[in-house]
Order: C-alpha cells, then sequence, then structure tokens
C-alpha cells in the first residue's frame, strides 16, 4: 500500500499541531478507540450520511457507509462518518425542497469546519444529492457522490409498479371506481418493497443520473439497486477513489465545468428526467461559478432523443434500466452520436469518453439505440416564454399529450393547491376538458418551498367521462414521477407579483410548445390595469429558517437558491480557538 503520509494535509492543522491543541484534537478522537498511528499526516475522508428512518429512501445509508469506511481504510485513509440532515420528499412538510438549501448550508459549513481532506456524500432521496453536491462544491474539498440506489421494481397482480407514478394512476382508479380502498391499501405494500429510492426515473433517479454525468458519481453507480450487492461494492470503491483524488488534489471545481454541464442536460434529456434537474443543476452551477441559463435547457436538447424507456414516461424501471447497461450505456449512445463532450474529466480521474468506453447496451427495449430511439429528438424539457411567464416555464415534453402541445382554452384559477383539492371532486365543478387549470401562489417565495403540487389530478367528473389529461399551469414544480401536460416553475412567481397574479376565470391561455410559447390572451392594457389593482401577499413569517427562505431566495429561473450562497467560500482552514 503507498505511504501517504504528508504533514502538509489541511487536516493536520488539527491532528498535527503541537501542544495543547494537538493533545486535545488526538485525545478526544482516541477515546472511540483510534490509536495514535492514525494522526500520522493520513488522508482524513469524511463520510457525509443522510441516514434518517424519517426519509425511508435514505434509511439504509449506515450500511453503505460502513462500505465506504472498508474502502478508505484500504487505501490508507482515516474515515470519519458524520450525520447531515435528510431532505425526504416522502414525509416532509410543507415540502423538502424549502429545506434543500438548508441542507446544502449544513453540509457546506460541516465540511469546512472540520478536519476534513476529502469527502464521500451519501445521499438519497432527491433533494438530499443536489444539497449535498452544492454544498460540498462550495467548499471545493476533493469529493465523490454515492447515491444510495433504488429500489426493486414494484410487483402487484403480475406487472410492475412505479413509485410515485402509480400513485397517480391508482387513485384515478379509485375516483373513477376502477378500484376499491382495500385493493389500493394491499398494492401500496406492493410499491415499495425494498430499501432504496423511487425505482421510476423520477427526481432521485434523475439526480443520481445526473451526478454521474456531471463526473461526480462513478460510473454505473447510479443504477445499482440498493439491495444489490454491488451497491456496497461501488461504496466500497468511492472509499479508495477519494483517498487518491486527495492525493491528486482533484476538486469539484475541476470537474463542475461548463462542458460537464452541458452533458448533464442533454444526459436528462436522454434518460426522460426529471424537470426537477433544471431546478438543481441551475442552483449547483450557480455555487461553481458556471453560467447556465434556463434557455439552455432547451437549446441543448432540441436534437437528443429520448432513448430511455422507463416510467413516468414509458414501461420500466431502473432495476430493468441497469441490467440495460445503466448510465454509461446511454453516454455511450450519446457520445457515438456527438451529443456529448468527451473531454470533461470525472472523480475517476479519467474523462468521459474514457469511461464510457465498451460501455454495452444489452437490448433494444429498455434503452433504445440512437437510430432507433424511444422517442425523437426534441421531447425533452421545452422552456417556454410569453407574457405569462416573462421569466421562463418548463414542460416535460416526453409525459406530455402531444394533442395538447398546442392549446387554447379558458383559466379556472385557484389560489392555491389546497383550493382546487377543496373542488376537485365537485360535480357541478365549472370545466370541461378544455380548461386550464392553474394553480399559483406555490412557488419558492409563495408556498414557501414551491411544493410538487402542480400536477394536480383531474377534476372527478371528467376522469368519470374519460378524460385522461388536461393543460396545467403552476408556478410550483411536479414530482419527478409524475406525469401529464404541466406547465412548471411559471417564473417570476405569483406571490412577488409575477403575471400568473393577473389571470382571472375565462381569460384565453394559449399554449404552444413547439413554437415555445405561454401567453395569456388579454390586452396589455387590460394587464395594467389588474396590476395596479394588485396587492401583494402579507409576509407570514417573521423568525427562524422559513423567514430567511422567504426573504433571500431566488426565482424558479435562478435554481431558487439563496443569492448570499451563490460562488464558493473555499476550504480555508478556520481559526484555532484552543
Amino acid at each position: 500500500m503507498t505511504d501517504r503520509r504528508n504533514t502538509n494535509r489541511r487536516s493536520q492543522a488539527w491532528f498535527g499541531a503541537q501542544g495543547r491543541s494537538g493533545m486535545l484534537y488526538r485525545s478526544w478522537m482516541r477515546n472511540q478507540g483510534f490509536g495514535h498511528e492514525v494522526f500520522d499526516g493520513r488522508p482524513v475522508i469524511g463520510i457525509a450520511t443522510s441516514a434518517s428512518e424519517l426519509a425511508p429512501c435514505n434509511a439504509h445509508l449506515t450500511r453503505v457507509a460502513e462500505a465506504v469506511k472498508r474502502g478508505v481504510w484500504q487505501a490508507g485513509g482515516l474515515p470519519l462518518q458524520f450525520p447531515t440532515m435528510a431532505t425526504g420528499e416522502t414525509l416532509m412538510r410543507p415540502t423538502a425542497m424549502l429545506y434543500r438549501n438548508l441542507m446544502a448550508m449544513e453540509v457546506e459549513e460541516l465540511i469546512r469546519a472540520n478536519p476534513l481532506d476529502g469527502v464521500v456524500l451519501l445521499s438519497g432521496c432527491d433533494k438530499t444529492t443536489p444539497a449535498m453536491l452544492m454544498g460540498a462544491a462550495s467548499v471545493d474539498l476533493p469529493a465523490v457522490m454515492v447515491t444510495g440506489g433504488p429500489m426493486l421494481n414494484g410487483k402487484y397482480r403480475g406487472q410492475d409498479v412505479g413509485s410515485g407514478t402509480h400513485v397517480w394512476k391508482f387513485e384515478e382508479d379509485l375516483k373513477t371506481g376502477r378500484m376499491t380502498e382495500e385493493e389500493c391499501f394491499f398494492a401500496e405494500g406492493c410499491m415499495a418493497r425494498s430499501n432504496g429510492h423511487c425505482m421510476t426515473m423520477g427526481t432521485a433517479s434523475t439526480m443520481a443520473c445526473v451526478a454521474e454525468a456531471l463526473g461526480m458519481q462513478l460510473p454505473g453507480s447510479a443504477a445499482w439497486p440498493a439491495v444489490d450487492s454491488r451497491r456496497m461494492e461501488t461504496a466500497q470503491a468511492a472509499g479508495r477513489r477519494v483517498v487518491d483524488m486527495v492525493e491528486e488534489d482533484l476538486r469539484p471545481s475541476h470537474i463542475l465545468t461548463r462542458e460537464a454541464f452541458e452533458n448533464a442536460v442533454r444526459v436528462n434529456a436522454a434518460i426522460g428526467g426529471s424537470t426537477n434537474a433544471v431546478i438543481h443543476l441551475t442552483a449547483l452551477a450557480g455555487r461553481v461559478g458556471v453560467e447556465l441559463d434556463l434557455d439552455d435547457f432547451d437549446r441543448l436538447v432540441r436534437e437528443v432523443p429520448t432513448l430511455v424507456n422507463l416510467m413516468p414516461s414509458g414501461t420500466y424501471l431502473m432495476e430493468d434500466f441497469c441490467y440495460a447497461g445503466g448510465l454509461p450505456a446511454v453516454m455511450a449512445e450519446l457520445l457515438g452520436g456527438g451529443l456529448l463532450h468527451g473531454g470533461p474529466v470525472t472523480v475517476t480521474g479519467r474523462t468521459v469518453a474514457e469511461n464510457t468506453d465498451g460501455a454495452e447496451r444489452f437490448g433494444s427495449d429498455v434503452i433504445t439505440p440512437l437510430d432507433t430511439p424511444f422517442q425523437p429528438a426534441g421531447t425533452g424539457i421545452a422552456v417556454l416564454r410569453g407574457n405569462l411567464c416573462p421569466d421562463g416555464a418548463v414542460l416535460k415534453q416526453s409525459a406530455a399529450s402531444p394533442h395538447l402541445l398546442t392549446h387554447r382554452g379558458p383559466a379556472r384559477v385557484f389560489d392555491s393547491p389546497e383550493a382546487y383539492h377543496a373542488v376537485a371532486d365537485d360535480p357541478d365543478l365549472d370545466v370541461d376538458e378544455n380548461t386550464v387549470i392553474v394553480i399559483r401562489n406555490a412557488g419558492p417565495k409563495g408556498y414557501p418551498g414551491m411544493p410538487e403540487v402542480s400536477n394536480v389530478p383531474l377534476p372527478a367528473k371528467l376522469l368519470k367521462a374519460g378524460v385522461t389529461d388536461m393543460v396545467r399551469v403552476c408556478d410550483g414544480r411536479m414530482s419527478g414521477t409524475g406525469y401529464g401536460t404541466v406547465v412548471l416553475h411559471v417564473a417570476p412567481e405569483a406571490a412577488v407579483g409575477g403575471p400568473l397574479a393577473l389571470v382571472r376565470d375565462g381569460d384565453p391561455v394559449v399554449l404552444d410548445v413547439p413554437a415555445r410559447t405561454l401567453r395569456l390572451d388579454v390586452d396589455d392594457a387590460e394587464l395594467a390595469r389588474r396590476r395596479q389593482e394588485w396587492t401583494p401577499p402579507a409576509d407570514q413569517y417573521t423568525g427562524g429558517y422559513t423567514w430567511l427562505y422567504t426573504q433571500h431566495v431566488e426565482q424558479a429561473d435562478r435554481g431558487a437558491d439563496f443569492g448570499f450562497l451563490r460562488g464558493g467560500r473555499g476550504h480555508e482552514v478556520p481559526r484555532d480557538s484552543h
């Protein structure tokens, strides 16, 4: 084994200190049973784990951390595990997105404040992955992401069941009488049958793939199921690799380049990934000073077909994706078609092209070839502009209904998601299949936290009449497991005076996805008159984190990060108080 001792390491400002300070740091660590020899200048690797029973997707990460430790010890480092908060969308109210920035702050400060030379980031549920990447990027110490892996495929009555995606389907079946309460209760136990995050191409799976596409996760590791032994092999390999990265001084700022972000945007289109990737990638780019404009998410993907046939856009699930070759197979297809940059360096120390050289695709149904794709080029995320969303809005074309991508209909406006849900089952609700449902005050500041509420279920009376989709417009988000013709992330949001605040029942809303427009067919003079009458909502919060959030959160087109967290703050060793 290579001798990795180095008295100039960052951690030696603690463990190599002379006199009282060094004695204090080393002696307290030794109460855990560490011998004096581990403080000899070897790399100290932090293992940041978001394991929590309140975040079911992350509950198994304690075991993953043990595998990482084995790898760090193997490579001659000293592994030290520490907890972070877990932002699980499954349980947190009002939304885990409210706490993504708080988790990013915590990860950043914990890394900087402690005697670490490198870090392995253990995440699972969808907000934990971007939060950890954002925090680590702001410190800029060598870092590797290890996601916890998807659950095994759900199974119900002989068919595959996708987490999240089938929640919406089962709800519709309940409302239309195709499923009983007892059947639904049984089905929910068939949906999540192992440790891991959503096994659909929801936001958790999307962000795991995005982390790999960015070069921050080991090749192929995004797709291994949480309970597959190779998930632990991957974690152990990450532990070994991060020790080498410390020696090489390979940091996030060397990996998270403009070309790496372009690769991630295109990969997200090819996998049929979540619209939430737009928010998270934009925020992460802001941390490393990379210019990533909302329009990049449209421009960069127009030539990229959807290659992956996974729910909610398709048929299969992450377990199938893994066995079909995983993300390396997708990236190899894109590289072969000239749609990815092969040169960016990754956590392996090798380039994207080197990592994917020889990657194989098994079968043609789950990961389709570039020349006969699952969906043609131009079916990725569309970025819309117009008088209803001057700063942009997004729509996931691969999960939308083609016949609704050009649509004109009267608005039916609801001032909150709760206001809609209160009347959604009313048989006399004044809507038809042409109505455009508008949900407002669900943006970053307005809710607060920008919840996943935009794909509200269709009115019960229309479901019973056989209507399966409607145009919905909202300043909130949609779960990556969701589907439908839903315009999301409308910016500026209604709560800060965006045009969505001015819409009234009956106003004609015109959606033209091919032309990339969303507009309100109301003349400018009338809109100006309404704006004069509009008053901003009163601030609901006077203290605590939620007050901080509402005062400083940026709009969706900026990634909904805090303005004061943009850019990096480095890893300078804090002053010694001893």
